[in-house]
């Protein structure tokens, strides 16, 4: 579009109102990352925040209140969830318990959006999950996107596709103006998912901009970008290598915009990020407006806009655009439920979730470190819990598989999910699900060499800066790590292009020294690997060797954990 980048501000600065020769007011109310946080957003204080039935409440009253709110400009809503609908844990295992139509899905689709993007977590299940989730919407109703994605060799999720359920993008029309949104999911969803058979296009740019270019050729003149890069950062270093987008929402990072005087869910206010909106200038010149919600239904953000008669965005109210709390009870802002959701979606979730809160299943003497920035960067006792809980399982079952005995254990902190500290007391079936949500199963990686299980652990710990999923826990050996030395580069393929250095020191339960001053040691012999198999198959691209070769148990982690 012919926007001149002098109109915006700069980095966010300053305050822009609706041009009052717009021709259109449109309001983008967006969120990203619900991920099954159905009843609210956490115990506590916190239980009167969030939960999808006072957040269908409120976007519904923002959707009116924006319609209404001009007597001069026509207006109109978009409303776009940018991935990550759901995650596996208690709340989502009531919808897989019960079945089509799951939880989740009832309610999103009774908040009518316009589009849905998906994420990397909407496979965590496999395609065929994820094929039913898109299945519990009504025929008709919300398109689903991807753009980066190829489902041709998932016959469901083609499809949906044949079906114009799922698409590249979807040109919705609002006001008569035509306006493209464009879904992307991450590009390194084949080893953070369980895409199967579905594809990834690695390049972001390139099919980005193809998909806008062939949008814009069709004379779509509005192009938002629904994305789940995993980190706003990504949003805002993907914007200067693209043209003729007008608005991104990301998703993936659960960042917190907007200034230090707005309605926070208590301690998002020690979380800004910065300015709702951010501004980052496109390939062209255009500034481009970059959104995001922090996500479990705590938040719908607003974006109020203004176009002139030719679809080119010109204005942005950036006073009334911001993230908008979902809150109730007592406080100023609250919402009720609505009626509709809280009875056919929070209501028999809630009597689910209270059931395996009763079974009390032991008790611990400490607090248990789960928070998301300890887990994923150090040792904590609550991974080293569940990594001693996965040694105990496979051992106990190997046999009945035909399995070896396993000598070591891994986990992943990126699969223990329940970004808390427990405190000291009871440990309830609802806990366990907490911390170990997904369907990973227990596994053994047979026979793998001294430098495998080096390479293994140089994976674990290469990026522990950025608090990454893969940080390795472990059992069965001891390790010294010096983040200081070189750290392990994989390619997009799985490839080892830079090996890493940081491993210093291993040594096995039994006293076998693996690894010296950083060399294989003579002593080194081969080892037997229990994980789970997620990562046995390459996820958070460990690099086991290929073709992958482990024996899958019959208990989940979270079983093991249990």
């Amino acid at each position: 579009g012919a926007i001149t980048a002098a109109a915006y501000p700069e980095g966010g600065a300053g305050r822009i109102i609706i041009d009052p020769s717009a021709d259109l007011q449109l309001t983008l109310l967006h969120n990203n990352d619900a991920e099954s946080k159905l009843m609210n957003a956490g115990t506590g204080a916190l239980a009167d925040y969030g939960g999808i039935a006072r957040f269908a409440t409120l976007i519904r009253n923002l959707e009116q209140a924006a319609v209404a709110a001009s007597a001069t400009v026509s207006t109109t809503v978009l409303k776009v969830e940018a991935g990550d609908n759901f995650l596996a844990g208690a709340e989502w295992n009531a919808s897989l318990d019960k079945g089509v139509p799951y939880y989740d899905a009832i309610g999103q689709d009774y908040i009518n959006y316009d589009v849905i993007s998906l994420g990397n977590h909407d496979f965590d299940f496999g395609p065929d999950v994820t094929a039913n989730f898109i299945e519990s919407f009504q025929p008709g109703g919300e398109t689903f996107t991807a753009a980066n994605l190829n489902f041709s060799a998932e016959p469901r999720m083609q499809a949906l596709v044949d079906a114009g359920r799922l698409a590249p993008s979807v040109v919705v029309e609002k006001g008569g103006y035509k306006i493209g949104v464009i879904g992307l999911a991450p590009p390194e969803s084949a080893f953070i998912t369980s895409l199967r058979n579905v594809t990834v296009d690695p390049d972001t740019v390139a099919v980005t901009q193809a998909e806008i270019d062939r949008l814009t050729g069709e004379d779509v003149g509005i192009i938002v970008l629904a994305t789940q890069l995993q980190s706003i950062r990504n949003d805002i270093a993907l914007a200067p290598q693209l043209r003729g987008v007008d608005v991104i929402i990301s998703g993936g990072g659960d960042e917190v915009l907007g200034d230090p005087s707005d309605l926070y869910v208590p301690g998002d206010e020690r979380n800004i990020f910065g300015a709702y909106p951010q501004w980052v200038a496109g390939a062209d010149g255009v500034l481009v407006p970059v959104v995001t919600t922090s996500g479990d239904y705590k938040y719908v953000g607003r974006l109020l806009s203004g176009l002139d008669d030719r679809g080119v965005l010109v204005s942005v109210d950036d006073a009334a655009s911001k993230m908008v709390r979902v809150a109730g009870g007592s406080l100023p802002d609250a919402v009720q439920p609505d009626a509709f959701v809280q009875t056919n979606v929070t209501d028999p979730v809630a009597a689910y979730v209270a059931g395996l809160a009763q079974t009390v299943i032991g008790q611990s003497e400490v607090a248990l470190e789960g928070r998301r920035p300890q887990i994923r960067n150090q040792e904590t006792n609550l991974g080293n819990l569940m990594v001693d809980s996965l040694l105990w399982q496979t051992t106990q079952e190997a046999a009945a598989f035909g399995a070896p005995l396993p000598d070591v254990a891994l986990q992943n902190g990126g699969g223990i999910r329940n970004n808390s500290l427990l405190p000291a007391g009871n440990v309830t079936e609802l806990t366990t699900f907490d911390v170990a949500p997904f369907l990973n199963f227990t596994a053994i990686v047979p026979n793998l060499t001294p430098q495998d299980l080096k390479n293994l652990l140089e994976n674990g710990y290469s990026r522990i800066a950025n608090a990454d999923g893969r940080f390795s826990h472990i059992a069965g050996m001891r390790v010294v790590v010096d983040t200081s030395k070189q750290a392990m580069v994989i390619d997009v393929n799985g490839n080892i292009t830079t090996p890493g250095e940081r491993v210093r020191s291993l040594i096995l339960a039994d006293g076998t020294v693996m690894v010296a001053d950083g060399q294989i040691a003579a002593t080194a012999r081969n080892v037997n690997v229990a994980t789970i198999d997620f990562l046995a198959r390459g996820g958070d691209q460990y690099p086991f060797p290929k073709p992958y070769n482990y024996i899958r148990l019959g208990a989940t982690y979270q079983q093991a954990l249990r």
